[in-house]
């Protein structure tokens, strides 16, 4: 089953007197339980083509499909509910709320779905527990280390329970150790859980990990090939 499909999806800049197609007719499914990483140059398209995807931004024409809806159809209030009932986001600079601990970040996506605060407790410390971080939770980010920090941000982009979770460029500020902490995580959720992930990387790490592999360059898939 298909979580992600896109159709003739481009995005195109204007850039003085000439054209950018960042992403360029794309054609691209995802299915349920993929772990895919879209690889390429600087400047190939990877982060538009995840950020279109994501409902991050709008393609100036195609279109992208998440479980079977079309998401740039929808009004801006209706968007931003589709992707916090629907996506989840992993960003490179984590994106924590400085002020909130471990266990608040993650919770803060349940309370604005209006979730209990009982369920929203349980929730965060089962999934804090998940990525080893039990005896972190009432930290702030600022007390954590990065690959920790980036651990909080998996948990909160599961914390939605979303049909998939998009990851840009996740282990860029992360040392060695900690990047493959965290995809021994990602790659565990991925198998024991089927959740469903899509990269866009430049990690040798993260690409020996991926199941499949898209190739991106000048805004256009020029391969896709699965392991």
């Amino acid at each position: 089953m298909s979580v992600i499909e896109t159709k003739n999806l481009s995005r195109i800049y204007q850039d003085g007197d000439s054209l950018i197609h960042a992403v360029d007719k794309v054609d691209l499914n995802i299915e349920a339980g993929e772990f895919t990483a879209i690889i390429g140059p600087s400047g190939s398209g990877k982060t538009t083509l995840l950020n279109l995807i994501g409902g991050l931004d709008n393609p100036s024409e195609g279109v992208v499909s998440v479980d079977g809806k079309e998401i740039h159809g929808l009004r801006d209030n209706e968007l931003i509910n589709f992707r916090l009932q629907h996506i989840g986001f992993v960003f490179q600079a984590y994106n924590l709320i400085p002020v909130l601990s471990a266990q608040e970040n993650v919770e803060f996506i349940m309370l604005l779905q209006g979730q209990d605060a009982k369920l929203r407790e349980a929730r965060a410390k089962e999934l804090l527990a998940a990525v080893g971080l039990e005896k972190q939770m009432h930290k702030r980010p600022s007390e954590l280390s990065g690959g920790q920090q980036q651990r909080v941000a998996v948990a909160r982009a599961l914390a939605s329970k979303p049909s998939f979770v998009l990851a840009d460029e996740p282990t860029a500020n992360l040392d060695s150790k900690s990047t493959e902490d965290l995809l021994d995580i990602m790659h565990r959720l991925n198998k024991e859980e089927g959740i469903t992930f899509l990269f866009s990387t430049h990690d040798q790490r993260v690409i020996d990990r991926a199941d499949r592999l898209i190739y991106v360059e000048d805004g256009k898939i020029k391969s896709d090939t699965r392991s």
